[in-house]
């Protein structure tokens, strides 16, 4: 197929080649709504959801909208709780500064993909599921394969052929331009930028690939699909639009020249989005955070007090290269928006 947008319908049944990317804690219902009225893939983030959440917010979205849903959800290793003395050494001035305890629990740990949530996909038999970090165990992965096409997030060549050989309907390549968690899975990981990467892995694997990572205009959609991509996936797009639930902290950076970096120091595994208070005091990598989702753990009061206080100094700010071109306009309307920019460069 010579026409992009069929080649994506054909893969996903979406009129747009964009899938809406998941984005925990800034994605959710309304945004997957008005995406998929706008002819993309909408998507949910269930990497904080348990079974039943997921089950509601996917009954509101099939309510409210017709298209290809994607559920998205993580598969990293989680592990017992480490010894964390030195991060709350580490913390210690941050817990005096803002009058609060360090937390007992784990509220709010992000869960890998599990029984309960397999259950959950069974039964709402989504269009598409998609996993980062890696895959789920083998059983899991082919009761999911036989309700909904399976996509699979990769950061080299190597994962994307490991992929491919998995079974996955199709490869989201992700580039070291990409907002949120890089979701390298195999050793040996180095940042590779999304043209580099689409177009080599393209050449590599026979399944369709979707770009992400810095893509934010219907033109950077047209140059992933002369790369031999067959869709896009945009999230920091999606960030300033009403239905997103980012903060005001965090919109307010989006529309700013502030530049992006890679950070472990709020989850315990690197990811790109804004500086905040944390990220000046700590630098963006700490060797003594402690492996992700962990870290986030000794983070949740002072997170909870700067946000009562309208501050984002210990919460993410996640965002990709370019955040400063992203543009607050309805969701559904900016998808309609990216389909003709696409088109017009396309020269069709």
């Amino acid at each position: 197929m010579n026409d992009p947008a069929a080649r994506f319908r054909a893969l996903t049944g979406a009129a747009v080649p964009i899938v809406q990317a998941p984005m925990a804690g800034a994605g959710g219902v309304a945004l997957a709504v008005a995406a998929m009225r706008g002819g993309a893939v909408g998507s949910l983030p269930c990497a904080l959801l348990d079974a039943a959440q997921v089950r509601a917010q996917v009954a509101e979205v099939r309510a409210a909208a017709d298209g290809p849903l994607n559920l998205n959800f993580f598969c990293h290793e989680l592990d017992e709780a480490p010894d964390d003395a030195a991060w709350r050494s580490a913390l210690a001035p941050f817990y005096a500064r803002e009058g609060v305890a360090p937390p007992a629990g784990a509220a709010g740990l992000r869960r890998p993909f599990d029984e309960a949530l397999c259950e959950a996909v069974e039964a709402l038999r989504p269009e598409i599921v998609s996993f980062h970090f890696g895959l789920p165990a083998p059983a899991l992965r082919a009761r999911v394969k036989a309700v909904a096409k399976v996509f699979g997030n990769a950061t080299t060549v190597d994962e994307a052929r490991f992929l491919e050989r998995q079974g996955c309907d199709a490869v989201i390549a992700q580039g070291s331009e990409a907002g949120g968690h890089v979701g390298w899975f195999l050793e040996g990981h180095r940042p590779v930028g999304t043209l580099a990467l689409v177009r080599r892995v393209v050449r590599a694997v026979d399944i369709p690939v979707i770009a992400a990572g810095g893509i934010i205009d219907g033109a950077g959609v047209a140059a992933a699909l002369m790369l031999g991509a067959s869709g896009a996936q945009l999230g920091t797009a999606y960030l300033a639009t009403p239905e997103s639930l980012a903060s005001a902290m965090h919109r307010a950076l989006l529309c700013s020249e502030a530049e992006t970096l890679f950070t472990n120091v709020l989850s315990g595994r690197e990811a790109r989005g804004f500086r905040n208070r944390l990220i000046d005091a700590l630098g963006p990598i700490s060797p003594v955070a402690p492996a992700f989702p962990h870290a986030a753990t000794a983070l949740a009061s002072l997170r909870a007090a700067a946000e009562a206080d309208g501050r984002a100094d210990y919460s993410p700010l996640w965002a990709g290269q370019a955040a400063s071109l992203a543009r607050a306009m309805p969701a559904e309307a900016l998808t309609r928006l990216l389909g003709e920019e696409m088109l017009a460069t396309l020269g069709r």
